[in-house]
């Protein structure tokens, strides 16, 4: 896990104020658990990460900033690869859209990858 999130985290909890104690409290965790999450050693989960933008009121993607860069940076790599046969069906109608999409979303250019 990216050692940006864990200081990010870190720092919201001590910009807001609040003790280890009192985070893992607000989580319904032990102030162990924080602490691997703030070092970097652990995943918060999904309901963790929801109370935890509350606690600091922050928003997911600024207090997660660093796992999404490399979210982005992996599904740019994974998206220049996309296989470029496929079966059709009526399920698949709109993988070029989605690809193109996708590509957008992630700044690529779509005729770089091997789907679009």
């Amino acid at each position: 896990m990216s050692t940006e999130f864990a200081l990010d985290l870190r720092l919201a909890r001590r910009k807001s104020g609040f003790s280890q104690r009192d985070t893992a409290h607000l989580l319904a965790l032990n102030r162990s658990k924080l602490s691997l999450l703030e070092t970097g050693l652990r995943l918060p989960s999904l309901v963790q990460i929801c109370t935890l933008s509350l606690i600091y009121g922050r928003s997911f993607e600024s207090l997660f900033a660093a796992i999404m860069d490399e979210a982005r940076s992996s599904l740019r790599q994974r998206i220049l690869s996309m296989p470029t046969t496929t079966r059709t069906y009526a399920g698949s109608l709109n993988r070029e859209h989605s690809i193109e999409r996708l590509a957008r979303s992630l700044a690529v250019e779509p005729d770089d990858h091997g789907g679009a």
